[in-house]
């Protein structure tokens, strides 16, 4: 199922160049980084990497749906954190694919609201969106 968006209501734009071993920076100036493959993967591992930067929005996002949804149940998240771990690796029938992991931290609610909350957020999430049924993304309450 592919999402259409209705009204688009923003639009980032970022360029590459040289791949994975070289510059990312978006039309505004507001990111410009070095991007270099990570130690593990044969590279220098001197600037970020894609997977890094896919982390980073994806918390930040999903941090984002979460505020959404606590509003919505009148609970407080303050003090929340989202940790995302994407990982990267071969997949069977070539390529590569990714793994995403989000342990959520939302120390004043209880057990059972913080997954109800997360479950939520999972489903108001675009990256969650974008992600459902193309790569494994694991949630946890911590």
């Amino acid at each position: 199922m592919s999402i259409q968006p209705v009204d688009v209501l923003y639009t980032a734009v970022a360029t590459a160049e040289n791949g994975r071993d070289g510059r990312v920076a978006t039309d505004d100036g507001k990111l410009d980084v070095i991007v270099n493959p990570p130690t593990e993967m044969g590279g220098a591992g001197n600037g970020t990497n894609p997977e890094q930067l896919f982390a980073a929005g994806y918390s930040a996002c999903f941090q984002g749906a979460l505020g959404v949804v606590a509003r919505q149940a009148k609970a407080d998240i303050s003090g929340s954190r989202v940790t995302a771990k994407v990982g990267i690796g071969k997949i069977a029938s070539g390529g590569f694919g990714l793994t995403v992991e989000l342990a959520v931290s939302i120390p004043n609610v209880d057990e059972v609201t913080a997954k109800d909350l997360v479950e939520k957020a999972h489903q108001v999430c675009p990256y969650s969106n974008a992600t459902r049924g193309n790569i494994t993304v694991d949630l946890s309450v911590v």
